[in-house]
């Protein structure tokens, strides 16, 4: 069994409100280093870096960017998923995560990009916490 991804959302500027929609955004950088574990079997010779792990990245920075006003939240759904193209060892996926209000919590839409262009998209349904 290989070790898990480290996924280290790197900040692009503060995440906030968008002053045109209100929603809250965010922009993140996560570097995908060739010693990552999952190409030693994803696939030797040809290394691609798994969609499971692309959207893991994508999850990471969403969670790094909740909006203060949404509280505690937990993770219900990936509602949709695209892979548009192959991340490879050396990429750098540049992640911009947008949240808006959805009752009864909150969804957040993640586009990830590296220099060669789009790689994914995600959209994920968040639900508040119950106060304990």
């Amino acid at each position: 069994m290989t070790s898990p991804v480290l996924v280290v959302p790197t900040p692009v500027g503060e995440p906030g409100p968008d002053a045109v929609t209100g929603r809250w955004t965010g922009l993140f950088s996560v570097p995908v280093t060739d010693d990552e574990p999952v190409f030693a079997g994803h696939y030797p010779h040809f290394p691609i870096f798994p969609g499971v792990c692309v959207l893991e990245c994508a999850r990471a920075a969403a969670e790094a960017a909740i909006p203060p006003e949404a509280g505690e939240l937990r993770l219900t759904a990936v509602e949709s998923s695209r892979f548009l193209a192959a991340v490879r060892p050396g990429d750098v996926l540049e992640i911009e995560v947008i949240w808006t209000p959805r009752e009864p919590g909150w969804r957040c839409n993640a586009k990830v990009a590296t220099a060669t262009g789009p790689a994914a998209s995600a959209r994920f349904h968040y639900r508040r916490e119950a106060a304990s």
